[in-house]
């Protein structure tokens, strides 16, 4: 099945001028200034000089839903296809939360793959917010190993709803992550939910005192949560650290375009950040007391939102600000068929209107979302 798209105005994410792009199956298999007549039959569509960009990749969501801290009745149900698709988001890295009791990683798995069956890409990161919670096998090395969707691994620190573990137990963690990641070709993290807590990233920054490993295996989210979690953050990440900043945060959060322009102005390189929406998840309200007083749920749309928010605020160009959540997504994760427009890499592609809204959404050359013209069926001529 081929495609051609004529006449876009592609970011790749840096602006690369008019191009025809044509599609073979899920791959983009040429690019050039001009594409003409073809020998076969495609579909055709005239982007009619819009902008034209790699679809988003979310790296923290809750496809299987998050929730919970307020009991069974508050429990956020699974997320649908159109949740993402809608907002952009073609590639998704699914996790639990405060909840691996009811819900399981078989689920998780399970659920990755049904979103991969209906067109997405996915990938998983194994354990929920304890450090010693349940993985598919024997442990976290290999799940990572053996199971082809695990990236790595995820705890929660710093938060009253983690296990409160021993720094050892994070490094223990860590290590496993790594030693999964290079015997499988993967990236091999650990990604770590962020709370309020008052130890902040002291645990990592002990472990890096204090071992071998990486500064790069270590991959905090949330980190806008409050300015002095932040604060660190930002150190971190000046010794060589990729920070994740969640979307659509509220109370004593930093807003994600204020974090991105505070983080740039200290010095920190452009992909050292990334963004993720939380989707999906719950966004409990607790009093100081640390009893929950209230609880929304995060929406997959925040990571187009914020990403937006970024450059209607000024702190970067559109083509930056789509770093946040493609290339620079993609390069941390070791996705190499993802977060650019280029020959070889999946077709997740999205073609933009003139108002920065979403007109069409393709994922692995499959268009999820037709907001306007209809494709035209046939062979192209000049």
């Amino acid at each position: 099945m081929f495609t051609l798209i004529k006449n876009a105005h592609v970011y790749v994410p840096a602006d690369a001028g008019c191009q025809d792009i044509l599609l073979s199956g899920r791959i983009i298999a040429h690019m050039a200034p001009s594409i003409g007549e073809l020998p076969f039959d495609c579909t055709v569509l005239d982007a009619g000089g819009a902008k034209v960009t790699t679809g988003f990749i979310d790296q923290h969501i809750h496809i299987t839903g998050g929730g919970g801290e307020g009991s069974f009745a508050t429990r956020v149900p699974e997320i649908q296809l159109s949740q993402l698709t809608t907002a952009g988001t073609t590639t998704v890295i699914g996790l639990l939360g405060t909840d691996g009791v009811t819900r399981s990683m078989e689920n998780l798995l399970a659920k990755a793959r049904g979103l991969e069956e209906e067109g997405l890409s996915t990938w998983i990161y194994s354990g929920a917010y304890p450090a010693d919670s349940k993985h598919i096998t024997d442990n976290l090395r290999s799940d990572i190993v053996l199971i082809d969707k695990i990236l790595g691994g995820k705890v929660a620190m710093s938060d009253h709803r983690s296990s409160m573990p021993a720094t050892q137990a994070y490094a223990e963690l860590a290590a496993a992550a790594r030693i999964g990641g290079m015997l499988s070709g993967k990236a091999g993290v650990l990604h770590i939910h962020m709370g309020d807590g008052k130890r902040g990233l002291d645990p990592v920054l002990e472990i890096l005192a204090a071992t071998e490993l990486p500064i790069t295996v270590f991959r905090p989210t949330h980190v806008n949560r409050n300015p002095l979690l932040y604060k660190q953050a930002i150190e971190f990440a000046l010794q060589g650290g990729i920070i994740d900043l969640t979307c659509g945060m509220t109370g004593s959060a930093i807003p994600v375009p204020e974090a991105v322009k505070q983080a740039l102005d200290a010095g920190v390189p452009l992909q050292r950040l990334t963004l993720s929406s939380d989707g999906n998840g719950s966004m409990p309200k607790f009093n100081a007391d640390n009893e929950l007083i209230g609880l929304t749920a995060a929406a997959p749309r925040y990571l187009y939102e914020e990403m937006l928010g970024i450059v209607k605020a000024g702190v970067l160009p559109f083509e930056k600000a789509l770093q946040l959540i493609t290339c620079n997504v993609a390069d941390a994760l070791k996705l190499d068929s993802k977060g650019r427009v280029a020959v070889g890499k999946d077709a997740d592609l999205i073609v933009w209107n003139d108002e920065l809204t979403l007109n069409k959404v393709f994922a692995k050359g499959r268009l999820m979302v037709d907001a306007g013209q209809a494709l035209v069926k046939g062979t192209f001529e000049n």
